[in-house]
């Protein structure tokens, strides 16, 4: 690409990029530092469980205490949006 650079974060710097950090850091808590995995299978499991729990049951605060899983489920549920052209 012209004119492109390569900017990585530093390491000991979370802030750098703060659209991964959060949800790693959330699963490191609750999931990874809370189980103590005896197999591959068992740890895959747990992941998965803690995924569908992440994203289907726990209220996010930035989307209105809501699961984020809510606004995918309102917008299916009213089709998809004509544009004002269309027609």
């Amino acid at each position: 690409m012209k004119g492109a650079t390569l900017d990585f974060s530093r390491p000991g710097t979370p802030t750098d990029n703060a659209f991964i950090e959060p949800p790693s850091g959330k699963f490191r808590a609750e999931c990874l530092n809370q189980h103590c995995f005896m197999s591959l299978d068992d740890a895959v499991g747990s992941r998965e469980t803690w995924r569908r729990y992440y994203n289907e049951v726990r209220p996010h605060h930035a989307i209105g205490n809501k699961p984020p899983i809510t606004p995918v489920n309102r917008s299916a549920a009213h089709g998809p949006s004509l544009s004002a052209g269309a027609g």
